[in-house]
């Protein structure tokens, strides 16, 4: 990676640049946010590809000392299964966020694609999410947005899955953080999030167990066109193995499940836990193809226009409201919903 002139002081990973062209050739745009671009581009020196994201530096006013301290973080994060924030420059106007170009599509595109899909599969592909989380939160990192659209195939060829999109993560324990803000997408939360109740990286075990009840049925766990009624479900961990879509599924497996999709976190597996199930560790998964069932539900309920929405956070912070979580909700919405407004800059290319 070519190299600017390095910050020394309060921000050392930022390079200087005038204009971030001498260094990239900038070429189609991959993806757009609120607040920023994902371009893909090649690093002129090199000839190597990149995806960067081009972040205005007004829209980051007033808070360059919490996003610097992030994405110092962020670069220490060095997992096969995890996307890999490469470098960030500095010109007078942007931050640019260099990432590695990951290819191999979405997590739901190649399912559907294929003609042959088992247990065993699924339980392949949670594996390495729960690997990749696992060595997150052994750095005391919680991603908070875990999802199928943030897992990503690194390229066409290989079956490696790679976790992406950091722009809610947090360090569990950081200064002035309890870890209570909202924050992630609804389906995906976990009900001490909804709650407003402190938590800790429960949250992401919540989620990988979501992750896995869909890649088993093609549908999530909780659905409902109304928020309040979804944050209900949500809260209660009210969902069920339907007939007929588990009826071919393993115990093994709804009992991997269930213990991820725990109401309360302390009896929840951790990611230790989840690695050293039969479903992952032994040889449990069936292999029956249930390709068939699991794509057509796919298609039907997690259409691109509906899945690549980005979490509404006023909304999700007026139904909480109604919901009267807590006599101190008042000014935790304040906070979250200020927080939101920041973190959901470096959401990386939905």
């Amino acid at each position: 990676m070519a190299r600017g002139n390095e910050e020394s002081v309060n921000g050392s990973w930022k390079k200087q640049v005038d204009d971030i062209k001498k260094i990239f050739d900038l070429k189609e745009i991959l993806g757009t946010g609120a607040f920023s671009e994902v371009v893909l581009a090649r690093e002129k020196t090199t000839g190597k590809m990149y995806a960067v994201k081009c972040i205005p530096k007004k829209a980051l006013r007033g808070k360059e000392s919490s996003i610097e301290n992030e994405i110092a973080v962020l670069r220490k994060i060095k997992h096969e299964n995890i996307v890999a924030l490469e470098d960030i420059y500095e010109s007078p106007d942007h931050l640019y966020l260099i990432m590695q170009l990951v290819s191999g599509g979405e997590l739901f595109d190649r399912i559907v694609e294929r003609g042959f899909y088992t247990e065993q599969d699924a339980s392949d592909l949670i594996k390495q999410v729960l690997n990749g989380v696992n060595y997150l939160h052994s750095l005391g990192i919680v991603h908070r947005d875990l999802k199928p659209e943030n897992l990503l195939y690194f390229n066409q060829d290989e079956s490696k899955i790679m976790i992406s999109d950091f722009g809610l993560s947090k360090m569990e324990g950081a200064a002035n953080d309890i870890m209570s803000t909202a924050c992630g997408t609804p389906g995906y939360v976990a009900p001490e999030v909804l709650a407003q109740k402190p938590y800790s990286k429960a949250v992401d075990c919540w989620s990988i167990g979501v992750i896995a009840y869909i890649l088993l049925c093609g549908y999530p766990p909780f659905y409902d066109e109304n928020d309040s009624k979804l944050f209900e479900q949500i809260l209660k961990a009210d969902y069920e193995f339907d007939s007929p879509y588990w009826d071919d599924i393993s115990d093994s497996a709804k009992d991997f499940i269930s213990n991820l999709m725990q109401k309360n976190p302390e009896k929840r597996f951790t990611c230790d836990e989840a690695l050293q199930h039969p479903w992952i560790a032994g040889d449990t998964a069936l292999r029956k193809n249930i390709h068939e069932s699991v794509s057509r539900q796919m298609k039907k309920n997690f259409a691109k226009a509906k899945w690549r929405q980005a979490f509404n956070a006023a909304a999700v912070i007026r139904h909480m409201k109604r919901l009267q979580l807590g006599s101190s909700l008042g000014s935790s919405l304040k906070v979250a919903s200020g927080y939101l407004c920041i973190v959901l800059l470096f959401i990386f290319c939905r």
